[in-house]
């Protein structure tokens, strides 16, 4: 074992403090990897303050880790000492269930190991984030980041990206396709990136008058104020896709009707209660409304190799260590443009 430092929360709506804790020794699968930025994703929250349901004390949250890879286990051949790595949502399966099988882990049957607030596959040894110095996970499980990228930026795409980006491909946003995007926050301004650099036509929906000038300058082509009542049912049979980030409780039904015949709504920000929804809006036209959260390793590696491509990162506002609990607080008051990422130097 290996002594490192994080930020933990040590009970339910607890404050986050500096913590010492052990890491395991990098065994022959295992990567270790010096953390530079971790991200601070609304789930974090929702997990410290135990809105989720029971949750596993000391915490140290991170699920958007960026770093330096400082060791390499014998039978690792995918890295070297001195890459840019990533870590996401998760950190092992079963890897003998269909889905693992079938390159869909993140699904797994037994259940995936979370990257925090979870336990290993002993199902005894609980495992800690990303706000931390360090951080020791099995290399099939770690991301190759382009070391061209803005690392900061770069961390919150290990979950913020993925999960838009896996919808965006798998309804086939492209050129042709008229995708909206519900929401400009920390899902929202990626799905815009990920949707225009995939050739759709994009716009914006928020209830946000000043996110205007942010929607077109990260790619999308018109904006709409949701506030105005008349808007959404001048837009009836528009569009082929709707990724919908927004994680208030929100009425569905004006937005399923400015879906076209065959198109969807994505449902990727989890509301607070479960949504109401008339079959007779759905069935006249075979419009449909799904939902899409994360994503595979693989997902998650073709989102990094397409960011880099595009040059697309986060929009973030770096912070200390000493900054998490005022940050949380901002992230709940929608007081944040687009990101926080917490620079680890700062532990």
């Amino acid at each position: 074992m290996t002594t490192t430092r994080g930020f933990a929360a040590m009970s339910a709506n607890g404050s986050l403090q500096a913590w010492e804790f052990d890491r395991r020794e990098v065994g022959a699968q295992d990567i270790a990897i010096d953390v530079e930025f971790a991200g601070i994703c609304h789930s974090d929250i929702h997990q410290v303050r135990e809105e989720w349901g029971t949750a596993i004390f000391p915490m140290v949250p991170g699920h958007e880790i960026v770093g330096t890879v400082t060791a390499v286990g014998a039978d690792v051949a995918d890295f070297k000492v001195g890459d840019i790595a990533g870590v996401g949502c998760y950190v092992d399966s079963c890897g003998e269930c269909e889905y693992c099988q079938s390159g869909h882990s993140h699904w797994c049957l037994n259940g995936a190991t979370w990257t925090y607030n979870g336990y290993e596959r002993d199902g005894s040894t609980p495992t800690y984030g990303g706000y931390s110095k360090s951080i020791v996970v099995k290399a099939d499980y770690a991301l190759h980041v382009p070391a061209h990228l803005d690392r900061a930026g770069t961390a919150p795409l290990l979950c913020a990206g993925v999960t838009t980006y896996a919808p965006l491909m798998n309804w086939n946003a492209g050129p042709g396709k008229k995708v909206a995007v519900m929401g400009l926050g920390g899902l929202g301004h990626m799905a815009v990136q990920i949707a225009a650099a995939m050739g759709a036509e994009v716009t914006v929906l928020s209830h946000s008058a000043n996110k205007q000038d942010d929607s077109l300058t990260l790619g999308a082509t018109h904006f709409v104020h949701t506030a105005d009542g008349s808007a959404l049912t001048n837009l009836r049979n528009t569009f082929d896709l709707i990724i919908n980030t927004v994680s208030a409780d929100i009425d569905l039904h004006p937005y399923i009707n400015t879906l076209r015949a065959h198109g969807s709504l994505v449902v990727v920000g989890a509301p607070g209660k479960p949504y109401s929804i008339d079959a007779g809006e759905l069935m006249g036209r075979q419009r449909s409304v799904a939902g899409s959260a994360i994503g595979s390793i693989k997902e998650t590696q073709d989102m990094l190799d397409f960011c880099g491509t595009h040059n697309i990162t986060s929009v973030v506002e770096v912070i200390s260590a000493n900054e998490i609990d005022a940050a949380y607080d901002r992230v709940v008051n929608s007081d944040v443009r687009y990101r926080f990422v917490i620079d680890t130097a700062t532990i």
